[in-house]
């Protein structure tokens, strides 16, 4: 407990220290922005690993074709929202419209290009979605969403949202889907982080074209199956005594 006391100490005061330290590049042009921006996931994952004990492994990055893409990933934790974008090169986060009234923070998603959905606006969010993503697509972006709209805890029944099926027939790029396990290690309302190695997995991506239903079922089958998988990997390992267990043991 005390660790992850430390540690969300040391991330609140990391991210503050980005924001305010950080101010110029709000003037400067937008790939130095995203640099800051990956700099920080990358400050935060060290800060995790080195305080609360838990690891990056990224998986199947040979899997991401270039250029314009679609991304749906899995959404367990807030660890999510500040590793994934440092996977890609210029990435478009899909977020609550909210997040961007938020002083400061909201001055940097705009300059990242953040494409802001207003959710109690029912159709209307939907096509100022859809504008956005298409204009990001057109620069050669990568539209990154979490299918399910928020945070679900690992092993959670699916609740896709119809709006990544929107994105994929109307962005007509390819959709690559993400799943990982960071749920376990970060979970969403508890206080204490969990040692390990959180791993995100990067899948074969769907290619453009398929019909709304088919998609939807490849997306969730893929997603929802190897974030099973990984979910019973780190269960696995947490079960499995230490070396020095072992000895003691044996």
């Amino acid at each position: 407990m005390l660790r992850s006391i430390a540690f969300r100490l040391a991330f609140t005061t990391a991210t503050a220290l980005y924001l305010l330290l950080g101010s110029p590049l709000l003037l400067m042009p937008h790939r130095f922005a995203m640099a800051g921006l990956k700099c920080h996931g990358r400050s935060v994952i060290g800060l995790l690993r080195l305080i609360a004990g838990v690891g990056l492994e990224v998986r199947g990055r040979e899997l991401v074709p270039p250029g314009a893409l679609l991304i749906a990933s899995k959404h367990q934790s807030a660890f999510d929202t500040f590793a994934l974008p440092m996977l890609f090169d210029d990435p478009a986060l899909v977020m609550k419209a909210e997040l961007m009234q938020i002083p400061v923070y909201g001055w940097f998603a705009r300059k990242f290009g953040m494409i802001p959905v207003e959710r109690d606006k029912g159709p209307a969010a939907l096509r100022q979605m859809l504008k956005a993503a298409k204009k990001r697509v057109a620069e050669g972006r990568q539209v990154l969403i979490f299918p399910e709209g928020t945070r679900r805890p690992p092993g959670a029944s699916p609740d896709y949202k119809p709006g990544v099926v929107a994105l994929y027939q109307t962005l007509a790029v390819p959709c690559v889907p993400i799943a990982l396990n960071s749920g376990h290690f970060w979970p969403r309302s508890a206080g204490r982080y969990r040692p390990g190695t959180i791993v995100v997995q990067i899948l074969e991506p769907i290619p453009p074209g398929l019909e709304r239903a088919e998609f939807l079922a490849r997306l969730e089958h893929a997603i929802e199956t190897a974030s099973a998988r990984l979910l019973e990997e780190a269960m696995a390992a947490a079960r499995r005594p230490t070396p020095q267990l072992q000895r003691e043991r044996g």
